[in-house]
């Protein structure tokens, strides 16, 4: 029997958010996922989808002529054939990357994957289903990234950074919710308290607004 996986798109577009901002990328969204953070802007994922063979979905992938693919959702790590998805990307030679929200254990993900872990900061109203020993797994190939709603998030996510010094672990992502902090203003803040970060802003929201398929 082959592995199968439940998607609810897989498309091209630019990479919006992370260092690889800009680069042209395989989108494979993933259905499902159980958490419900108060800034989600994939809702859309949370069920449907269809279920698609894993040749298929290579199948679909190579299409693009595009060597840099992330997976996302929902939340990838909680379907489990994902991980063969991993394995056969990246025995294919593409730059993978993965985006968690940071419920599931990232321990067993694939060292050539780069993990991008999502921190869930109070304001997310999810912080009791962060699975915090993802923490001391990050290397330098993966990502920690804050999404804050507001000054009180990003105080948080300021002291939770000095305190466990993250950015000695991994490179550190703040990142402000899309229409709700302004950039502007998390600017301001990163630069007055001299953090050692980097700050995004959403490139496909700035480009084409918030939807799907981008």
């Amino acid at each position: 029997m082959r592995e199968t996986l439940r998607i609810t798109e897989i498309f091209h577009s630019l990479q919006g958010e992370t260092s690889r901002m800009g680069l042209p990328t395989v989108f494979v969204r993933l259905t499902g996922c159980p958490m419900r953070c108060s800034y989600c802007d994939s809702a859309y994922a949370f069920t449907g989808g269809e279920t698609l063979h894993l040749d298929d979905i290579m199948a679909k992938i190579a299409a693009f002529g595009c060597k840099t693919v992330c997976v996302t959702g929902g939340e990838p790590l909680v379907q489990k054939g994902v991980h063969l998805l991993f394995a056969r990307l990246c025995d294919a030679g593409y730059s993978v990357s993965v985006e968690t929200g940071g419920g599931e254990p990232i321990a067993g993900v694939d060292p050539r994957v780069s993990r991008i872990l999502d921190v869930k900061t109070p304001a997310s109203n999810e912080m009791q289903n962060m699975h915090w020993p993802n923490l001391d797994e990050v290397n330098a190939n993966d990502e920690i990234k804050f999404v804050l709603v507001n000054r009180a998030d990003y105080e948080w996510a300021r002291d939770l950074l000095r305190e466990k010094q993250l950015d000695q672990r991994a490179p550190v992502l703040f990142s402000p919710v899309w229409e709700s902090l302004p950039p502007q203003q998390l600017a301001a803040w990163v630069l007055e308290d001299r953090l050692p970060v980097r700050m995004q802003v959403q490139l496909h929201k700035i480009l084409w607004g918030e939807k799907q398929g981008v």
